[in-house]
């Protein structure tokens, strides 16, 4: 029995969560992809080689799903939205190791001591990251490794600048809340992880403006503080977007990482 048929008859999970990304799928398809040289540390920093089992959480749309399946790593990728979940699952239809489950970073439901790398590409901050950290270290093997990582604006482009300030100038007191802040001490916290290090890759976008304005449209946290304001800004920031009279637009990103040893 292949990896993918061991796990296709488990259980259905009904699992609800706080954010609900549902209206948001499609718009996740236009997100960006992480950093290659990122990701490339994490898989050296984590020891895992081609055929070892990982286990992507808060999977979306497969962002990074795809970029653990094309190094031959049999994937696991967890998600407790069904629309995202369904999108996920067509954009790695290609791929014979990448099985999908419903579930959340509480409550994976995954076998425990299992994986040699559990991720999480822009979902940790969605969690209970206490409970995570500990679901993460109960189906992590022995010196497995917990990952997570956001991609981050350069705000000080300057497109990305006049973007914050109609952000701010909308919302009053806007918060990135946890996505843009020092995970050490939250793991160091737990007490369940040893050998925390930090690392960031960078890369530019070049994105068909409409792709950006879809973008924003699947940003959840802004849409969260937004309330009746979102569509005010999603247009505000498409009519800067057109001004700016290009079809493609070069987006600065840097993706920023956080692993951890399970002890």
């Amino acid at each position: 029995m292949s990896y993918v048929d061991e796990y296709l008859y488990t259980e259905e999970l009904k699992v609800k969560t706080e954010w609900d990304y549902t209206n948001l799928a499609d718009a996740y398809l236009k997100r960006p992809d992480y950093a290659q040289e990122a990701i490339d540390k994490m898989l050296t920093i984590a020891g895992v080689k081609e055929g070892d089992k990982v286990c992507d959480v808060g999977a979306g749309v497969a962002h990074l799903t795809l970029m653990l399946a094309a190094k031959g790593l049999q994937v696991c990728a967890v998600e407790p939205n069904d629309a995202m979940r369904a999108n996920g699952i067509k954009r790695t239809r290609e791929f014979s190791n990448v099985a999908w489950f419903e579930g959340v970073g509480e409550d994976t439901r995954q076998p425990e001591k299992t994986f040699k790398l559990v991720t999480f590409g822009s979902s940790f901050n969605v969690t209970d990251r206490q409970l995570t950290l500990k679901e993460c270290h109960r189906i992590l093997v022995p010196n497995g490794y917990f990952a997570c990582m956001w991609n981050h604006r350069v705000l000080t482009d300057p497109l990305q600048e006049k973007i914050e300030n109609i952000i701010k100038n909308n919302i009053p007191g806007y918060s990135y809340g946890t996505r843009r802040e020092d995970q050490t001490e939250e793991i160091e916290k737990s007490g369940l992880f040893d050998n925390i290090v930090r690392f960031e890759g960078r890369v530019v976008h070049k994105v068909p403006a409409s792709d950006i304005v879809d973008g924003w449209r699947s940003h959840a946290t802004v849409e969260r503080q937004a309330g009746d304001k979102f569509d005010q800004i999603i247009r505000e920031i498409e009519e800067l977007i057109l001004s700016a009279g290009s079809d493609n637009i070069d987006v600065p990103y840097v993706t920023r990482v956080w692993m951890a040893r399970a002890k």
